[in-house]
């Protein structure tokens, strides 16, 4: 760990994080006349985002920095790789991705996790051991919807919650089970290459997390709970499945020979929605 990786890490230990983390929420989803399109122009300068790709590229459109930063991709902006392809789910950063060792999935280099500890469940972690994983960043300039790397039927979601640490790569590098602490919300679907997990990470200033079928999910209370679910909820592959308020991560979990990563899923690389990252296995069909 680097010197300004500890005095970043330290200084998060003493920020008040949730308090920060939901005044941000709350501005950002408060309508500022003037304010508002002013902060939305000045953020698309700062980080250059490419409003040309949004359903509304009129700044002024929008009606809260909340709406622009959430804001829909116009029709065709992300084609989707063809099928057997495992789709990246959003525009991001590659962090980490690979095979879990036994159930410890790498989080950064010499720094690890466990499965169980990121889902808050060990049976269901059992499933991954010695699967599949990768570790997707969202930064700022990032689109921040997330959808279906594939056809899957819901089987469950819950919240867990936990601190609020910034998920950039500093503080990835330096804080020990660090998406695992964080608050997060997981998802378990059934799909044609059995059971995957997405997991979406909190984070500090991430002013909240939504999913199509429980509205917004966090910050939601002290204590993890499961959402009931209806086991018909079918959610195609490219379809969305989230949204974070503010940027974080998202990390996909798929069980042993149902899925073959890319092998240029390496860190550091550039990633967006659509493109294939893998493919993807039906049951009875053998791993190639």
């Amino acid at each position: 760990m680097t010197l300004g990786q500890q005095t970043f890490l330290w200084l998060q230990h003493l920020l008040p994080k949730s308090l920060l983390t939901r005044l941000a929420g709350a501005f950002a989803r408060r309508s500022i006349p003037l304010l508002t399109p002013w902060i939305v122009r000045r953020f698309i300068r700062a980080y250059g985002v490419n409003m040309q790709e949004a359903a509304q590229p009129d700044p002024a459109a929008y009606p809260t920095f909340n709406a622009f930063f959430t804001r829909p991709l116009r029709t065709g902006a992300r084609p989707l790789a063809a099928p057997p392809a495992l789709l990246c789910p959003c525009d991001g950063v590659v962090s980490e991705a690979g095979s879990l060792d036994g159930d410890r999935l790498l989080q950064a280099k010499g720094v690890t996790y466990t499965a169980a500890q990121l889902l808050g469940d060990a049976s269901l972690a059992e499933a991954y051991r010695g699967g599949s994983f990768t570790t997707l960043y969202l930064a700022p300039c990032d689109y921040h919807r997330v959808h279906m790397p594939a056809d899957g039927m819901l089987e469950s979601m819950g919240y867990l919650p936990g601190s609020l640490y910034s998920v950039n790569p500093s503080t990835v590098a330096a804080r020990a089970d660090l998406f695992a602490r964080n608050e997060r919300v997981v998802s378990t679907f059934l799909g044609a290459g059995g059971r995957f997990s997405m997991v979406l990470v909190g984070a500090m200033i991430v002013g909240g997390i939504r999913t199509p079928w429980a509205g917004r999910v966090t910050p939601r209370s002290a204590e993890p709970w499961k959402l009931a679910v209806d086991t018909g909820l079918f959610c195609a592959r490219g379809s969305e499945m989230g949204t974070f308020e503010l940027g974080s991560t998202v990390i996909l979990l798929f069980p042993p020979g149902r899925v073959r990563l890319n092998d240029d899923l390496t860190p550091g690389r550039k990633v967006r929605f659509g493109e294939a990252i893998g493919a993807v296995f039906e049951a009875d069909e053998p791993l190639r």
